[in-house]
Order: C-alpha cells, then structure tokens, then sequence
C-alpha cells in the first residue's frame, strides 16, 4: 500500500477531484464506495447545503470522504465549523494561503492536502504542515496555475523538491495516463473532467452532453490577469477570452462575469451563456458512465499497462 492510501485509508490511489456544482454527496459516495476517494466540492453550496451534502454522504457510505475547501470561500468559518461539527475526516483546500487553516483542522485531527500549481506554493503548502498535496497541470479545468505549467512538466519538478506525497491532477482520466503520473513521481492521482461526466456527477445533462462534444482546442485558459481558469468554448467563454485579449480592465471582466455563471452554466445547463469549467481531457469522452465503472476500468489498465512495461524488451 502506498503513502496515499495509507494516509487518506483507501483501497485505490483515485481521488475524485472537489468540483463547484458537479460533486454532491452522490458522486462524493459513489467514488468512496468504489474503493477510491469521494470529495464534496463546498465552493459552490451554502453552508446549510454543505452540512446536508456531508450527512447524506454518511448515509450511503460507510467509506472515508473528504470535503474541497476553497480557501477564498466567503463564509469558510461557517464551513469549518460544519466540517468539525460533521466530523470530516480529510479536508482538500485550494485558492488560498494553507498557513491559515492548516494547523487548526489538523488540530481536530483531520487530514490535510492542499491543491498546488507551482513549486513556490507547493514549498508554502508543505511548510504549513499539510499531510499530502495535489500538484495540478495546466490541462485541468477551472481554475489554474498563470504559469501554465503541464502536468508533465509539474510533477517530477515537485517530486524532487518536497517529501510529502503528491497526488497528480491535471490532464488524467484513465489507467495510461495515471501510470505515466506515477512514473513522475506521484503516489496517486486527482480526477475531475472524467468524474463530471459520471452518471453520479451533479452536473445538468446539457453540460455532460456539451464535454462529449469536446473536441481538440474546445477549451482554453482565460482570464490569466484576474483568476485565471479553463473553459468550454461557448458564448460566454468568447466574451470572456475577448475582453481578457483586448486589455479590458479588472473591474469590466467581474462586471461581465456577473454572479451565478458557473451555476447557470454547469448546474442549470445553459450552455450558451454560462461558464462551462472543464479539462482539456473532455476530448477523449465518449460516453457517460457510472462512477464506479469508470474507477475500476482507470485501475484495471493501469495495472494491464504497467504489466506492459516490465514485459516490454529492448534490443
């Protein structure tokens, strides 16, 4: 058993990654109960919504699970007192300083890991004292790295600069793929795009039928000098990427960014006017399956692969 399972107690190093309005309690249970790691994606609930989601996770899975914590979330003390008060095992936190919580959910006993893009943040995360971190490549979506720094690239750069173990992300949605992360130097891998287009996913059928659609460039990093994430082309990502191009100033991108995009577009479904947050990876998806399939067929060719490899002989 690896340093990951050991540390997060699962049976496959498979993290389903905390996506806002895609991972609610059904993916989150379903994934757990595959033998992976199911995340509750807090970014884009209430914190009344929050507590339901973790209790209904509860209730259909005896398996550990874990919470995504945004650190720049509003109202994250009201997240963190539900998190304690619910008794959340792991906690995943992104998009902010980790110094700040770390040391007090660890004090509760919770498991930490902190979603990274680059080694500076990745030196920050272990100096704060989180248990494991995610390093995520420029090819996942949502929000991303203004480094554009590729998975490939990413992973053996952190692995030799920190001791904690490193979940890859970015770019993974099958068994080829995550072998070629633990060649780098990953003792497991996050995976959001190939989740969202899960039958547990909490994503519209508008916006799981537009990632099948994906093709080859479909998406693309916007907004690098506000926050910058990856999008499906749509109407609203051109406005987007057009403005950002054209030197529109901070202020006018939040004001055409509006309030409620991303659950307009991936929540509710409009695909035309919505934000639509997904990774370059969606090209390759051809189908909507249930969590637990897609989990043991990305274990089964990682295992088949790597038998591959230490059959394969040179000349």
């Amino acid at each position: 058993m690896n340093r990951v399972c050991q540390l997060l107690k699962i049976k496959f190093p498979i993290i389903q990654a905390g996506m806002v309005w895609c991972s609610g309690w059904e993916l989150a249970s379903a994934v757990s109960n595959a033998g992976g790691l199911g995340i509750i994606g807090a970014g884009s609930m209430y914190p009344d919504v929050l507590k339901e989601h973790i209790r209904k996770t509860k209730l259909h899975t005896l398996k550990n699970f874990a919470v995504n914590l945004p650190l720049l979330y509003p109202s994250i003390e009201q997240h963190i007192e539900t998190i304690f008060k619910e008794k959340v095992p792991i906690v995943f936190t992104s998009a902010g300083d980790p110094n700040i919580w770390t040391s007090i959910l660890k004090a509760e006993g919770i498991k930490v890991v902190h979603v990274i893009s680059n080694s500076k943040f990745a030196l920050k995360a272990v100096d704060a004292g989180v248990h494991a971190i995610v390093a995520e490549g420029f090819e996942a979506g949502g929000h991303n790295g203004r480094e554009e720094t590729t998975t490939l690239c990413l992973i053996p750069k952190i692995a030799k600069e920190v001791d904690v173990p490193i979940i890859a992300a970015g770019g993974i949605s099958s068994g080829k793929t995550m072998l070629a992360a633990f060649a780098l130097g990953a003792e497991a891998v996050q995976i959001g795009s190939r989740f969202a287009a899960s039958e547990e996913s909490s994503a519209h059928q508008n916006f799981k039928a537009a990632i099948l659609e994906a093709k080859e460039g479909s998406t693309r990093l916007s907004m690098k000098r506000l926050n910058p994430v990856r999008l499906l082309e749509n109407d609203f990502a051109r406005a987007v990427f057009e403005a950002d191009l054209s030197g529109a100033n901070k202020e006018s991108l939040l004001q055409l960014l509006g309030k409620g995009k991303a659950k307009q577009g991936m929540f509710e479904g409009d695909i035309i006017n919505g934000e639509l947050e997904i990774g370059q990876v969606a090209a390759n998806f051809n189908d909507i399956l249930p969590a637990k399939l897609i989990l043991n067929q990305i274990w089964d060719e990682f295992l088949n692969e790597k038998e591959k490899l230490l059959n394969l002989k040179f000349k």
